[in-house]
């Protein structure tokens, strides 16, 4: 016996069974990020990795870590050299605010206010345990992030203050500037070393952070007249 034909649908007609063909949604191509959106997701991959890690790490982990291919990663960033940099841009000295050294200036309002809600806030936003991982790690790995940052920035902020803790206390300026700077470094010395006691060596002291910070700044005005100079008589 010869088979029986099977049925063949017409196009747009419904099959023996009565069903109609199944569309299927036709699947959309993922959409790139713009580019700048791209370099600031890997930016802060990277700066996680690099604060757990170190710096001295290959590009096939850090892109992988970025969830990123080596040569996409190549292609955001020229050299590894380049993505420290762009890191230390972004994650080290753009965390700090310009408007604090406005602040620091503003006579009209008594120097201890002044270094104490600088302090808390340099403190609280800036002196996190990932940036200072990435400082010390830095620092650990002869890279300029630490004396860059130093040097532009924070050398600034101690000429600020010894300068407007001496007008207040009516006392001269060093004219010395490394003395000068060492006069700051004992009040951010401290408060620096305060971030490191407890988020990198986990110091569970609790003592809340204000009150340590307020106590660090009473001791420096306290001791500030004898280590200024005394003004000069006209």
């Amino acid at each position: 016996m010869k088979a029986k034909p099977r049925d063949v649908a017409e196009p747009g007609s419904k099959t023996v069974t009565g069903r109609a063909p199944i569309k299927r949604p036709m699947k959309k191509a993922p959409q790139r990020l713009p580019r700048a959106e791209r370099q600031a997701r890997v930016l802060e991959k990277a700066a996680e990795y690099f604060a757990e890690h170190g710096l001295n790490a290959q590009t096939r982990a850090i892109a992988e870590a970025c969830g990123v291919s080596q040569r996409l990663l190549y292609s955001l960033f020229p050299s590894k050299a380049a993505l420290i940099d762009e890191v230390y841009k972004r994650e080290i000295v753009g965390t700090f605010k310009a408007m604090w050294f406005v602040q620091l200036k503003d006579r009209s309002v008594p120097i201890e206010s002044r270094l104490n809600t600088f302090y808390r806030e340099y403190y609280d936003t800036l002196l996190t345990r990932q940036w200072l991982r990435l400082f010390l790690y830095s620092s650990l790995e002869d890279l300029q992030m630490a004396p860059t940052y130093t040097n532009a920035v924070v050398t600034h902020a101690l000429e600020i203050i010894v300068t407007e803790t001496a007008h207040e206390l009516g006392r001269g300026v060093p004219a010395d500037p490394a003395h000068l700077t060492e006069v700051g470094w004992l009040l951010h010395g401290a408060v620096s070393h305060l971030a490191i006691r407890r988020r990198i060596y986990s110091n569970d002291n609790t003592t809340p952070s204000d009150a340590v910070i307020a106590m660090h700044v009473r001791a420096f005005l306290t001791s500030a007249p004898a280590l200024l100079p005394a003004l000069e008589s006209s």
